[in-house]
């Protein structure tokens, strides 16, 4: 952990249970990441939401709380026969940054589509494996974006 972070952020993780097996990769993964990174799985809450157009409203409902210095959506927003996934994951990401700019707290995204999902054991595997991958680097993600904000408080501080 960086000598300037706080050393007890806490971090909401949103996950949607479309798609659990999948999504539950990247939520593990980001846990072990950050305590390999210095954190604590203790400061990490963990929130289900039904799905991906979910999340939005549960970080900002989060964020207003004050309690947390950071939050995570993860959801695997796939097409299901219908044209809708590409407007609700860009939805979703869309709205997951306004959260962020409207209560200044970091929401970060791992809300992903996939451009050709089917259910078979083959593309089930990959994805699994490519979110361990996503909530690995979404652990980074928070720990730069707290390091760089604890940074900014700190020559704000000056």
């Amino acid at each position: 952990m960086n000598a300037n972070a706080t050393p007890a952020a806490r971090i909401a993780v949103i996950r949607a249970r479309w798609h659990a097996g999948i999504v539950d990769q990247a939520v593990t993964s980001f846990i072990a990441e950050w305590q390999a990174l210095g954190g604590r799985s203790e400061d990490i809450d963990v929130i289900d939401v039904p799905g991906a157009l979910e999340i939005p409203l549960q970080a900002q409902l989060l964020a207003k709380t004050g309690r947390y210095s950071a939050i995570l959506g993860v959801a695997l927003v796939v097409d299901g026969g219908i044209y809708r996934h590409d407007f609700v994951a860009g939805t979703v990401v869309d709205a997951i940054v306004r959260v962020g700019l409207d209560t200044n707290v970091p929401v970060l995204s791992a809300v992903l589509t996939p451009h050709n999902f089917q259910e078979s054991e083959a593309h089930i595997a990959f994805f699994r494996d490519h979110f361990v991958i996503k909530g690995k680097e979404a652990a980074h993600a928070a720990r730069q974006i707290l390091d760089a904000r604890a940074q900014v408080a700190l020559v704000s501080a000056r």
